[in-house]
């Protein structure tokens, strides 16, 4: 099963968009916003787009962005403004009357997009090979509505960046044993941070379909899916150095989708949510470098003129896929709900969408 199964129907920006001016799409969205009012409502990520967010009805991360749909009964159509995998668990915590959009519908995630579910079932038999009945699985929010059934079936659960610690600590009460996916950097550093040995973890390759690992097997605790996000891959050791270097009194905030040789050299490691509330509590004249997505780091240098604050690389580009969003698409999208006209749709099948809320609802009975 794949992304497309769930899509109805796509297609591609029609070519008079991309020739209307700044000003008059910005008009045209504030009109058909006053005019659907309550029936409109327009989640949007905090890597989107300052030209888009400016239309955001509430900004957040995926996970409470689709909590906050779910919360809102009144909207009938839900513009999401994020990615692939947001605007499914959008689709799935919702009402059956209410539609999910996104305005693009080539805005993916990378890191989603490493594990699909016929490589996982592959993977899932083989570690069942090695391991028997002692491992359970748990799913990073950032993956497929697929994936997270996957988990649902098999007793696991998924996770975010703000609460994987208490999930994987509740993984190792259910079994011996943990299958993290997608990103490898995020499973590591929790386990880590919770006392697990690196020489205790393995990678499983979904390219070969093999376990990448030294050792004696009977010694692995924590199977990471080798997938991570390009965004934050992209911070490197190198990078914390010439910080240090060159700000000496700099505080070192990054992801802990960054690389677990990054998270040890920084300073701090946390969510989205935790990078920007730390940033707001941070007192006046405080100095901080960010390893996060570009468009979050500088609206946070523009919501903070008090402080001192840089990307942590200044070279870095935004979250490509998430940049498809944009004024253009979102214009498109509301006139397609102004007219009547289906398109855009995310629609998640419902025997995904019972085994994935299972999967949610391990996690959200837990936070």
């Amino acid at each position: 099963m794949t992304i497309a199964s769930f899509i109805q129907p796509q297609g591609m920006l029609p070519d008079h968009y991309r020739n209307l001016e700044r000003t008059e799409m910005e008009n045209r969205i504030r009109e058909i916003k006053g005019k659907l009012g309550d029936k409109l409502f327009i989640p949007c990520h905090h890597y989107q787009k300052d030209e888009v967010v400016q239309f955001a009805d509430s900004i957040g991360d995926s996970l409470q962005l689709a909590q906050v749909a779910a919360a809102n009964k009144k909207a009938e159509h839900i513009v999401f403004c994020g990615v692939h995998f947001m605007a499914e668990t959008a689709d799935m915590l919702t009402t059956d009357d209410q539609v999910v959009y996104l305005p693009d519908m080539r805005a993916g995630c990378s890191m989603a997009d490493m594990a699909d579910i016929y490589q996982t079932e592959e993977a899932w038999v083989e570690l069942q090979k090695l391991f028997g009945d002692t491992l359970i699985p748990l799913t990073y929010v950032n993956s497929t509505a697929a994936i997270k059934a996957f988990t649902g079936r098999n007793g696991g659960a998924c996770v975010t960046s703000s609460n994987a610690k208490k999930m994987v600590e509740w993984a190792f009460t259910q079994k011996e044993r943990l299958f993290f996916l997608p990103d490898q950097h995020l499973g590591r550093n929790t386990a880590y941070e919770l006392g697990i040995p690196l020489e205790q973890m393995a990678i499983w390759n979904p390219i070969i379909g093999k376990l990448e690992y030294e050792g004696n097997v009977e010694d692995i605790k924590v199977v990471l899916w080798k997938g991570h996000c390009s965004v934050h891959e992209g911070f490197t050791t190198t990078n914390v150095k010439e910080v240090r270097e060159k700000y000496p009194n700099m505080t070192i905030i990054v992801h802990p989708e960054c690389s677990r040789e990054v998270v040890e050299v920084s300073d701090m490691n946390g969510s989205t949510k935790f990078i920007v509330d730390t940033i707001n509590a941070a007192p006046s004249g405080s100095a901080w470098a960010i390893g996060t997505e570009m468009n979050l780091v500088k609206r946070i240098i523009a919501e903070h003129p008090d402080k001192h604050i840089i990307s942590l690389n200044e070279n870095m580009c935004p979250c490509l896929t998430m940049n498809r969003i944009d004024l253009p698409h979102l214009l498109w999208a509301l006139e397609l709900i102004e007219n009547g006209d289906e398109g855009n749709i995310i629609k998640v099948t419902p025997e995904v969408t019972e085994e994935a809320i299972l999967s949610l609802n391990r996690m959200l009975s837990l936070a």
